[in-house]
C-alpha cells in the first residue's frame, strides 16, 4: 500500500480556505456595520409629530374631545422622552461599536484558523489565525476617541488656576465664591462665580452682575467666569436638556450616569441631598491627581473650586435657580474619592 502523501493540495486548499474565512469575515463586519447605520437612522424617523403653534388663547378647544387628546398628546411626549433617554443610553454603550465589532469577529474566524492548522499541518494557516486573533485583540481594545495623557491636560489647566489664585490673593478678597443663578446672566449657558471682599455672604443685585464687570463696588467683590462652565455646557449636550429647565432630582438621576457610562471620567458617583446641602462623592475620576494639585492653592480649593468641583456648582445652580457655594472639597487619605459638600443660599 502506498502511504504517501501529496502535500501540495493540503496546502493549497487551506489557503483557499483561509481567503474564504477572510472574505466571510469582512462581509459579516460590512453587514453588521450597515445594520447599525440603518438603525441610527431609523430611530430618526419613527414617530415623526408636527406640532400646530396656536397664536390666539381663544382658539383653544377646551370641550372633553380635545381635552382626551391634549392628555394623549403629553403622553406620546413622555414615551418620546423615555424613548430618548433610552437611546442616549445605547449611544453611550455603542461607542466604539464598529472597532469592537470586527475585533469580535476576527478572534473566532482566528481559532478555526488555529485548529485547521492542526488538523491540515499547514503553517501559513497557523500564521492566519495568529494574526486575526491578535488583530481581533486590538480592534476590541481600540477606542475611535483620542485620549490625552491626564499630565497635560492638568498642567494646561492648572496655570489658569494659578493665575486666578494669585489675583484674589493680591486684592485680598476674603469671602467664598457664590454661583449666580441664571437669572442674573444674559444667556443660561453663561455664568459668573462672585468672590466678595468680605467673608459675608451678599449676593449682588441682578443689575450689577448684568453689566458683565469684572469688578463690582455695590457690593464690594469681583465677577469671575468659573473654571468649570464649559464643562457644565458640555454636561448639558451631553444629556441633550438645559439644565435651568429641569430640577435637582434630574441631576441626581443623570449626573452618575453621565460620569460613569457617558464621559467615562469616573468609576462612579454619589449625589446625595438634606436639606440646603448637596453632597457629592466621584470614585476614581480621571480629575483626582489634578484636585489634588488645586488643594495646593488655597483661594481656589476653599473658594470656587477646581474645574470638576466648580462644573457641579454650575448645573446645581442652573437646576435650583439659587446662589450656590462650595462649603469644602476635598480628597479621600487614599486619593482614590473626591468629595464636595455645596450649600444652597435661599434669597
Amino acid at each position: 500500500m502506498n502511504l504517501n502523501v501529496n502535500l501540495d493540495y493540503p496546502i493549497s486548499q487551506a489557503v483557499t480556505l483561509s481567503i474564504i474565512i477572510e472574505v466571510v469575515a469582512i462581509a459579516i463586519v460590512a453587514i453588521a456595520i450597515q445594520k447599525a447605520v440603518r438603525k441610527g437612522n431609523r430611530s430618526h424617523r419613527n414617530n415623526p409629530q408636527e406640532t400646530k403653534v396656536i397664536e390666539d388663547p381663544s382658539e383653544v378647544d377646551c370641550t372633553p374631545k380635545a381635552t382626551m387628546e391634549a392628555e394623549a398628546l403629553m403622553k406620546k411626549i413622555r414615551e418620546l422622552e423615555d424613548k430618548t433617554k433610552a437611546l442616549r443610553l445605547e449611544l453611550w454603550k455603542s461607542r466604539g461599536t464598529p472597532s469592537e465589532i470586527i475585533g469580535l469577529c476576527f478572534i473566532p474566524y482566528g481559532a478555526i484558523a488555529f485548529m485547521l492548522s492542526v488538523f491540515f499541518n499547514s503553517l501559513i494557516l497557523t500564521y492566519i489565525g495568529l494574526g486575526l486573533t491578535l488583530w481581533g485583540a486590538l480592534l476590541i481594545l481600540i477606542r475611535k476617541t483620542k485620549y490625552v495623557k491626564n499630565k497635560l491636560l492638568d498642567s494646561t489647566a492648572m496655570s489658569s488656576l494659578t493665575t486666578i489664585d494669585q489675583v484674589i490673593e493680591a486684592l485680598d478678597y476674603k469671602g467664598k465664591g457664590i454661583y449666580l443663578p441664571p437669572r442674573h446672566l444674559e444667556g443660561f449657558k453663561g455664568g459668573k462665580v462672585f468672590v466678595p471682599y468680605d467673608r459675608d455672604i451678599i449676593i449682588p443685585p441682578v443689575e450689577e452682575v448684568a453689566q458683565e464687570k469684572l469688578f463690582l463696588r455695590n457690593p464690594n467683590g469681583i465677577c469671575l467666569t468659573p473654571p468649570g462652565l464649559s464643562l457644565a455646557n458640555l454636561y448639558e449636550d451631553e444629556l441633550g436638556t438645559d439644565f435651568a429647565t429641569v430640577n435637582i432630582d434630574y441631576l441626581q438621576s443623570n449626573l452618575p450616569k453621565l460620569f460613569v457610562k457617558g464621559l467615562e471620567i469616573a468609576e462612579d458617583l454619589e449625589m446625595t441631598t438634606k436639606d440646603n446641602t448637596v453632597h457629592i462623592k466621584i470614585l476614581n475620576s480621571t480629575y483626582k491627581d489634578f484636585c489634588k494639585e488645586a488643594r495646593k492653592l488655597s483661594n481656589i480649593c476653599n473658594s470656587i473650586g477646581c474645574p470638576l468641583c466648580s462644573s457641579i456648582a454650575c448645573a446645581l445652580t442652573r437646576a435650583t435657580g439659587k446662589p450656590i457655594i462650595i462649603e469644602n472639597a476635598g480628597l479621600s487619605a487614599d486619593g482614590k474619592t473626591i468629595e464636595a459638600s455645596y450649600q444652597i443660599i435661599e434669597e
